[in-house]
């Protein structure tokens, strides 16, 4: 498992209030996680109205995707109308599959499995 994280910085030039900020914010949000099905958050500089300190997960079988992804959505902020793309970082974390996390123990016991299944 790999999981591709993008932190970014967007200058919101244009906005007067914070309630400009978060309406160019949310359409930025909600357009990545449609189109990429990525996970997205404002981060940081949550009470400046002209800046947004972005955090970005995707989680993929394979960095090379996950690469691939985090490379798409970068070129999509940078031709933003409402903000202009700032600082950028990345990284990708590889995880151990859970196969190999815990050797051949379950990841359920049979109490556990059967709770979920009342539940259900």
């Amino acid at each position: 498992m790999f999981v591709g994280i993008l932190q970014f910085e967007l200058l919101v030039r244009g906005s007067g209030s914070l309630k400009d900020k978060r309406r160019v914010v949310k359409s930025v949000k909600d357009r990545l996680h449609r189109e990429h099905m990525v996970s997205v958050a404002e981060v940081g500089a949550l009470e400046d109205h002209t800046l947004a300190i972005m955090g970005l997960a995707v989680v993929s079988n394979s960095a090379r995707h996950a690469n691939e992804v985090l490379d798409h959505v970068t070129n999509k902020l940078r031709g933003l109308i409402d903000a202009e793309l700032g600082d950028t970082r990345r990284e990708i974390i590889s995880g151990q599959p859970v196969a190999d996390a815990g050797g051949d123990a379950p990841l359920w016991t049979d109490s556990e499995r059967r709770d979920a299944e009342d539940r259900s």
